[in-house]
C-alpha cells in the first residue's frame, strides 16, 4: 500500500494580489486529487496539503513558478491513510494570527538556526527558550527546559511577552514551534519590542525530527499535527495520540479509560464544560457517523476542524 505524503509549507510574502491566487491554487489542487488546507494573505502563503507522490510534486511546482513563492519553507512526513476529506483554499487576513498590526518578517525577522546548530543554542544557559505554541501542543511534547507560555492561542502571546520577559534582562531568546510560521511571526514581534538577539529554529519541529537522529534529540514527547493523525512521534510516524470530538484536544489511551470519556463526545478535560446542548448534539452526529460505518459510507463530518497554524 502506498503512503500519503503531508507536505507542510508556508513562505512570508508580499501578496497584494492574494484573493486573485485562490481559484487557481485551489484548481491545481483538485486536479491532482489534493486535500488539505492553504491559507492565503496579504503576508503570505501557509497550509498543510496531502495527496500522492506526483500530485503533490504538482501541485508544489505550481506555487513555486510564482516568483514570490519560490523559497518556501517546506517539509515532509507520510501517513498510511489520506489524513484530510476535502480541500480548501481560505483567504485571511493573516496566515498566523497574531493580532498585532505592522508586524512583518520579510522586513524585520529574528536570526534562522539550523536543526544541525539547535541543541547547541539550547544548551546554552544564557539563552532562554521558548514554546509558541499552545498550552494543549506543549504538554504533548516540547524540548527540554523550554518555557511554555500557556497560551490558549497564537493571539496571547503578545501578552506574554509583555509579562514575562524584558530585552534588558533577557539578551538571547529562542523560539521554536511546528513548522516554523509562528516562531518567525513571533521574532519579528519581539525585535519590535526591542529585543535584540532573537533566534528561532528554521523549518520548526518538523524539520528537527526529519534531520535529527533519536539519539542525538533533546525534543521529549511527541509533535501535535493539524491533521487527523493528531501527534507525530520522533520518526515522523503516526503517534500515541487521538483526537476529542467534543474539545478537539489530544487524549491519550488513558483518557479512554476515564468514565468521563465517551467516543465522539467528551474527554475528561471537556466532560464538565460542555453544555447540554453541544452534547446533544456531538451525541446525535456519533449516532450518524455509526450509522454510515454500517451503511460502509464515510462520514464527511469527521474532518479535523482546527486551521492549520
Amino acid at each position: 500500500m502506498k503512503s500519503t505524503v503531508v507536505a507542510a509549507l508556508y513562505q512570508f510574502a508580499p501578496l497584494e494580489d492574494y484573493q486573485k491566487r485562490r481559484l487557481p491554487l485551489l484548481h491545481t489542487c483538485l486536479k491532482h486529487g489534493i486535500k488539505g488546507t492553504i491559507l492565503l494573505a496579504s503576508e503570505g502563503i501557509n497550509g498543510t496539503i496531502a495527496g500522492t507522490r506526483s500530485g503533490i510534486d504538482a501541485v508544489m511546482s505550481f506555487i513555486r513558478t510564482d516568483s514570490l513563492l519560490n523559497n518556501l519553507e517546506y517539509k515532509e512526513s507520510s501517513s498510511t491513510s489520506q489524513p484530510f476529506l476535502r480541500m480548501k483554499v481560505k483567504l485571511k487576513k493573516e496566515i498566523v494570527t497574531l493580532g498585532v498590526p505592522g508586524i512583518n518578517p520579510t522586513k524585520q525577522v529574528g536570526q534562522y538556526v539550523n536543526a544541525q546548530h539547535w541543541n547547541q543554542l539550547i544548551t546554552d544557559p544564557d539563552v532562554v527558550v521558548i514554546d509558541t505554541r499552545n498550552n494543549y501542543e506543549v504538554n504533548v511534547g516540547t524540548f527540554e527546559g523550554a518555557i511554555n507560555p500557556a497560551t490558549n492561542s497564537f493571539r496571547e502571546f503578545p501578552q506574554f511577552v509583555q509579562q514575562t520577559l524584558h530585552p534588558d534582562k533577557h539578551k538571547k531568546v529562542a523560539m521554536f514551534c511546528t513548522g516554523g510560521i509562528r516562531c518567525e511571526k513571533a521574532t519579528a514581534y519581539l525585535l519590535k519590542q526591542g529585543f535584540e538577539n532573537v533566534f528561532h529554529l528554521k523549518g520548526g519541529i518538523l524539520k528537527y525530527m526529519e534531520e535529527t537522529s533519536a539519539e542525538n534529540s533533546l525534543w521529549n514527547g511527541e509533535c501535535f499535527v493539524f491533521d487527523e493523525r493528531v501527534t507525530i512521534n520522533q520518526r515522523l510516524a503516526r503517534g500515541r495520540y487521538s483526537l476529542c470530538y467534543g474539545c478537539r484536544l489530544p487524549i491519550t489511551e488513558e483518557d479512554k479509560q476515564s468514565p468521563k470519556f465517551k467516543v465522539g463526545v467528551s474527554c475528561p478535560t471537556c466532560y464538565d464544560k460542555l453544555s447540554n446542548e453541544k452534547r446533544a448534539r456531538l451525541e446525535e452526529r456519533q449516532h450518524q457517523i455509526a450509522l454510515a460505518k454500517n451503511r460502509n459510507e464515510p462520514h464527511l463530518g469527521r474532518q479535523f476542524s482546527k486551521d492549520t497554524p
